[in-house]
């Protein structure tokens, strides 16, 4: 489902982007709107699916986990209930903070992994994800740095 956004819409959208916890006070003075108008448009914005949830992203570092890794994994089948396993199993996993499924490459999906160091890493690696049915390959990248990290959705 679409809604169509107007310029107020899309600033409301972006000012939450940049912070979650932006009172409605706030929101409505930085759009130029009365609180119970601004309201409405994020309640709007809400129910519309539009806004999916509000979160509080964490810093991996201040939490020591220091490791991100980009983990390709071939699938030995191409078929609905191996994927649906492997899905299911992966969903489970704290450490694993994105899965897609891919095309154009020799992995079926890509993972974005955290963990605290390369130990932490090969135990993942080997006491989980390999054990995993249908894995048939894994190819492993290692993030030097992160160039862009961000949340923010283009809303031009």
């Amino acid at each position: 489902m679409t809604i169509e956004l107007d310029k107020i819409d899309k600033h409301i959208l972006s000012l939450m982007q940049q912070n979650a916890r932006i009172s409605n006070l706030e929101l409505a003075d930085q759009v130029g709107l009365s609180a119970t108008p601004c309201s409405r448009r994020v309640k709007r914005l809400e129910e519309s699916g539009l806004i999916k949830k509000h979160v509080t992203i964490l810093n991996a570092e201040a939490l020591g986990l220091n490791l991100t890794a980009i983990i390709g994994i071939a699938m030995d089948r191409h078929t609905p209930d191996r994927f649906e396993l492997f899905e299911e199993a992966i969903q489970a996993m704290p450490e694993v903070l994105e899965c897609s499924i891919v095309t154009g490459q020799t992995a079926d999906f890509l993972l974005k992994v955290v963990v605290r160091d390369m130990r932490h890493y090969e135990e993942f690696l080997l006491g989980k994800l390999t054990k995993l049915k249908g894995v048939s390959g894994v190819h492993s990248s290692f993030v030097l740095r992160q160039v862009v990290n961000t949340t923010e959705l283009p809303l031009s």
